[in-house]
């Protein structure tokens, strides 16, 4: 199912009119003005008017988004750890934590309670306030080197942490001091050698285990988070989800993002969730690497990693907004 991207405007309600005969004419002329007004404030406050597309500083390298209940995007730098975020309503942005060298950004979570939870890449994961960028606790997950901690998703009492270059998880509390958790992957996984295995990571329908795609050779697994045994899950309809990249779902609906291949897989999962039937997918021509997705209202918001393009700091970066 591709989707084109189109802007609609509501049109204008009508206030009904009341008054005696003598104030008719005034009341109409004044009522109209204020319903007009009034309805061009609701739709300019519509996301069906919002933009589908914003800009992202040029050389940002962006990899992830996060959206919470509010209408705002928070976007991460592979460059310098830098965080961006984004009005959804007007597509205007600022940087909120300007980074340092030697910081990574790519996986991101916003938690209700307003910490960002951010996968670091270089063996840690940090956390930032998102109202004001602060770091707030970085979590030294494993050794930098010889890892990937590449993405995050929240279940439970925990933040769950990706590492595409070991067969593990790593759960951070949420909200809270405490220790990591290191949950290794057992049953079907079979870590490869030499190229991202784990990547992007969902809870089940039922918040009682993982969805983690892996990238190489493109393959789900349900992962039991207390033990660690990860079960693949037959698709039917798709042979592989090679270059999935993020996750995203709502109920029994999975979204795949296949980053090189500039396009979203649509699941539908089993109760279970053993099983994941190819529904459809979204392709869009504004798509260059699409790497994450994250959800406002009846859209998903992906930033373009371009990675087929030279990164320079001189290179352009955009997000895209697609139906749903």
């Amino acid at each position: 199912m591709t989707h084109s991207i189109r802007t609609t405007r509501e049109h204008p309600s009508r206030r009904t009119l009341l008054g005696g005969a003598a104030l008719a004419a005034f009341t109409v002329a004044a009522g109209t003005a204020t319903a007009t007004g009034t309805a061009n404030a609701a739709a300019a406050n519509s996301p069906a008017t919002w933009p589908t597309q914003f800009p992202l500083p040029d050389g940002f390298l962006p990899e992830g988004i996060a959206i919470g209940r509010k209408p705002y995007a928070y976007m991460g730098s592979r460059a310098n750890g830098a965080i961006y975020r984004t009005d959804l309503r007007t597509g205007e942005g600022g940087i909120l934590f300007a980074g340092a060298a030697g910081l990574v950004a790519v996986g991101l979570k916003l938690d209700h309670d307003g910490l960002l939870y951010v996968a670091g890449n270089t063996g840690v994961a940090r956390t930032h306030d998102s109202r004001t960028g602060d770091v707030v606790a970085t979590h030294q997950l494993t050794e930098a080197t010889g890892h990937f901690i590449n993405d995050v998703t929240l279940l439970g009492d925990r933040a769950w942490f990706t590492d595409s270059r070991a067969a593990a998880l790593y759960g951070v509390p949420r909200g809270r001091s405490g220790a990591v958790r290191t949950l290794p992957l057992t049953g079907d996984w079979v870590q490869l050698p030499d190229v991202n295995n784990a990547n992007g990571v969902v809870g089940t329908p039922d918040d009682r285990a993982l969805i983690v795609v892996k990238s190489t050779p493109g393959e789900l697994y349900k992962v039991n988070i207390r033990t660690g045994h990860a079960t693949r899950i037959t698709l039917t309809g798709a042979t592989d989800v090679v270059n999935g990249d993020g996750l995203y779902r709502i109920g029994r609906t999975l979204y795949v993002v296949q980053n090189r291949l500039n396009v979203i897989s649509v699941f539908h999962l089993n109760r279970s969730s053993t099983h994941a039937t190819l529904t459809g997918t979204i392709t869009d021509p504004r798509f260059d690497v699409p790497t994450t997705a994250a959800r406002f209202a009846n859209r998903l918001y992906l930033v373009n990693a371009r990675f087929t393009t030279p990164q320079t700091p001189e290179t352009t970066f955009t997000g895209v907004a697609v139906p749903i």
